[in-house]
């Protein structure tokens, strides 16, 4: 049995994993939805969803395409991956600054995402202000 067909009966390969999240997480980023993103590169939605959550594995093609629509050069979508993912193999991470910041997360994109739908800009204004306040207080803890 080859390395491929034991991934298949163990479920998803982890950096297919790892690489759908990635997609996924910059897809949020620039507030593309699967559909806006599926037509980008020639796929459907169901097809990006299934890329995300590393069902599919992405060809080298499509992560070009994916690298280009999105904004990222194609080590973007490996980034934070740990040598256990890539079967102990050394891969250099390289870094993005102008685009990947490692406290862009889920939980950051769910606060930005909670932020811009507060309409009326001066509760937008106060809670910027508090959350300031807590962030204060919380180093003085």
């Amino acid at each position: 049995m080859s390395t491929y067909e034991s991934d298949i009966e163990e479920g998803p390969n982890p950096v297919d994993v790892h690489v759908g999240h990635r997609i996924r997480l910059r897809r949020k980023m620039l507030g593309f939805s699967q559909e806006k993103l599926g037509e980008s590169v020639g796929l459907s939605f169901q097809q990006v969803q299934k890329y995300e959550k590393g069902t599919n594995r992405v060809g080298a093609g499509k992560l070009w395409r994916f690298a280009a629509t999105l904004g990222v050069p194609v080590g973007f979508f490996f980034e934070g991956a740990s040598d256990s993912e890539f079967g102990g193999a050394r891969v250099a991470e390289p870094r993005v600054t102008d685009v990947y910041d490692p406290h862009i997360d889920a939980e950051t994109l769910d606060l930005v995402e909670a932020y811009y739908s507060i309409t009326d800009e001066r509760v937008r204004t106060r809670f910027v202000s508090l959350l300031r306040s807590v962030a204060e207080s919380a180093d003085e803890i």
